[in-house]
């Protein structure tokens, strides 16, 4: 964890590095990321343990391949937080494309739930939405344990008109806000435990799958719209993907919804493989009686 200090320094970097060009910033964080990745890990056993469950078929050397690419895609995030954070809105309009199947400016948007997926570019997504929307929208953030730097993430991911409420604090906020036609986004392709959970398949292994969507959705009377933040190739900038709404969702039944979402994961996953989260424990909470992958 971060000293007070450090967090200070961290922050002061990150906000350099936001005045550099962004091709220069994303070399940066892709060779640091190669350098670590020569490292042998906890973070990098847990990329080829997840490679290797969710893709058995794969030979040792495609996997070597994925999680090498993996691991510099997700390290170098970390460094283009600076841009995603602290460069100006014009800086951001050069280098997100929107990619949508819905209109995001169409004043009668029904109740919306933005869901979105854990790729490496979900902060650009995430942060740029909110401008594509050109409304006042809100989001939902998982706390961090450092607070000083939760404070400046959260003014960064609300920088273009979001509300922001914390996981814990979600279900009666999410309600209101879509009562008052604020689309709202989220996350929920992470293990947060038992809690709100099932066990359904992710690449046909059991995993806690979080059922607040469907619920929600119900509840709130909304439609849920998918959306991916995509890493360009040459270092071009990001793509934000929306998706159409899912038709028949939420279904009614908690498992069927759970399914849902994780069969839509799958079906975007190996479009671009190294770019979703393996460094995440996905597989962390297992059923009774099964024992730990990690």
């Amino acid at each position: 964890m971060l000293t007070r200090v450090g967090t200070k320094i961290a922050i002061g970097l990150l906000k350099l590095l936001a005045m550099l060009p962004y091709g220069l910033v994303a070399r940066a964080g892709d060779g640091l990321g190669w350098l670590l990745y020569q490292i042998p890990s906890r973070r990098r056993r847990i990329v080829h343990t997840n490679l290797k469950l969710c893709f058995p078929e794969w030979s040792d050397e495609k996997r070597e391949e994925v999680a090498s690419k993996h691991f510099r895609q997700a390290i170098r995030s970390y460094l283009e937080r600076s841009v995603q954070w602290f460069a100006s809105a014009k800086k951001l309009d050069k280098l997100v494309q929107v990619d949508s199947e819905i209109d995001l400016t169409d004043p009668d948007m029904p109740p919306t739930l933005l869901l979105g997926f854990h790729f490496v570019g979900i902060e650009a997504g995430s942060i740029y939405i909110n401008r594509a929307l050109r409304r006042q929208c809100a989001s939902l953030y998982q706390p961090m344990s450092n607070p000083e730097l939760e404070e400046v993430a959260k003014h960064a991911r609300g920088r273009f008109g979001a509300d922001m409420a914390s996981r814990a604090d979600s279900a009666r906020i999410v309600l209101r806000w879509l009562r008052e036609r604020k689309p709202v986004m989220l996350g929920a392709d992470m293990d947060y435990g038992l809690r709100n959970s099932t066990f359904v398949p992710f690449f046909g292994i059991p995993t806690c799958t979080l059922t607040a969507v469907g619920r929600l959705a119900k509840a709130g009377n909304a439609q849920v719209v998918p959306f991916i933040g995509e890493v360009l190739p040459n270092y071009k900038g990001y793509r934000l993907k929306v998706f159409k709404p899912w038709a028949n969702y939420p279904s009614g039944d908690d498992e069927t919804d759970a399914r849902r979402m994780n069969a839509f994961l799958e079906e975007q996953i190996p479009l671009m493989p190294e770019q979703y989260y393996w460094v995440h424990k996905r597989f962390k909470t297992r059923p009774p009686g099964m024992p730990s992958f990690y």
